[in-house]
């Protein structure tokens, strides 16, 4: 019986952020789709716990016997340390150096803003994102946009085919103790996703700002009178306050993808987006786009959402429609043709 293992490596980071919520909707969704006599099972490095790397549907996880470090350097060192199966999955760049392995990359953020990485961190993933296109079987990336970026940053003989993410079906509400009114925004706080310029942009509006994610790297601080930091939240909390904002706001610098935007856009709340070039394709015109860094364009676009109800009711009409062209299924699906094509 032929099996596909999928890498869920990143379910077990400090911080999974939005690469472990694709983890753990896409590697759920190829078992839920998996073709007649396939199954998935899970691989993770040697952790004290992987309770966290449990996927429904998915067996395991296999427990590889080097830790994380270990098994980093000897992939690097291109030591072909097999996790096991007639095809491997990963779902970042921590993957096996050769091998029918198809690896998804979600961005080229160390190429086009190195600097709102760390240092390492750069180094880091221009080495492994290269290893990947030079030695993989096909990359996965979430926009046409990524491909194009990556394509002049890091060419390689790799195939490159754009899967889009899919839209999380969340739980029943959680209550959570929210104002009655105000912004949301989604995402680790760290320096690309320019929450410090929508703390500014919305203490110019006096209106509130909520934000759901955990405390990143780079010493963003929020802390402010009229923000109210959640940090990371359950999915039935997230559904929660996600349907009673007034507007989700996504000012990133960067994205490969950008899902708080589909799924506020799913839970009938209106966007107001960076001019970035993957949350431009997303949205498809359907939420209102803003100069990047510019905190005026940024009040702007809020005050325009806030203020009028007419074009709010507009946006959410067109956010519904835009948001059904993303689901974790079809992902799914065309991820499972790529793996099968490796095969022919």
């Amino acid at each position: 019986m032929p099996n596909l293992v999928v890498l869920t490596e990143q379910l077990l980071a400090p911080v999974p952020g939005g690469t472990g919520r694709y983890t753990r909707e896409l590697a759920a969704a190829l078992a839920a789709t998996a073709p007649d006599g396939w199954t998935v099972t899970g691989a993770v490095s040697r952790h004290s716990d992987v309770s966290a790397a449990e996927v429904p549907g998915v067996l395991g996880p296999r427990v590889l016997p080097l830790p994380r470090r270990a098994l980093i350097a000897a992939w690097e060192r291109g030591v072909p340390y097999w996790p096991g199966g007639d095809s491997v999955h990963a779902f970042t760049p921590f993957a096996p150096p050769r091998g029918r392995v198809v690896v998804t990359v979600h961005d080229t953020v160390p190429w086009t803003h190195p600097e709102t990485l760390t240092p390492r961190g750069v180094v880091w993933h221009r080495r492994v994102i290269g290893r990947v296109v030079a030695r993989a079987g096909a990359v996965v990336v979430p926009t046409s946009a990524v491909a194009d970026e990556l394509r002049r940053h890091a060419p390689g003989p790799a195939p490159v085919h754009v899967v889009g993410n899919g839209v999380t079906a969340f739980p029943a509400e959680e209550p959570v103790d929210v104002p009655p009114r105000y912004v949301l925004a989604i995402g680790t706080v760290e320096p690309r996703k320019g929450f410090d310029l929508l703390a500014d942009a919305t203490a110019e509006l006096d209106v509130p700002l909520v934000v759901i994610g955990p405390q990143g790297w780079g010493g963003v601080d929020l802390r402010a009178p009229h923000v109210h930091l959640l940090g990371r939240l359950g999915d039935a909390q997230l559904a929660f306050v996600l349907r009673r904002a007034s507007v989700l706001a996504a000012p990133s610098l960067a994205e490969g993808f950008g899902l708080p935007v589909v799924e506020a856009m799913a839970a009938g709340v209106p966007v107001v987006h960076s001019d970035a070039p993957a949350l431009v394709e997303v949205a498809g015109g359907a939420g209102v786009a803003v100069t990047r860094g510019d905190r005026e364009a940024l009040v702007t676009g809020l005050r325009a959402v806030l203020s009028d109800p007419g074009l709010a009711e507009r946006l959410v009409t067109a956010g519904r429609a835009r948001a059904r062209a993303f689901t974790w299924e079809n992902a799914a699906r065309s991820v499972w043709a790529i793996h099968l094509g490796l095969r022919d």
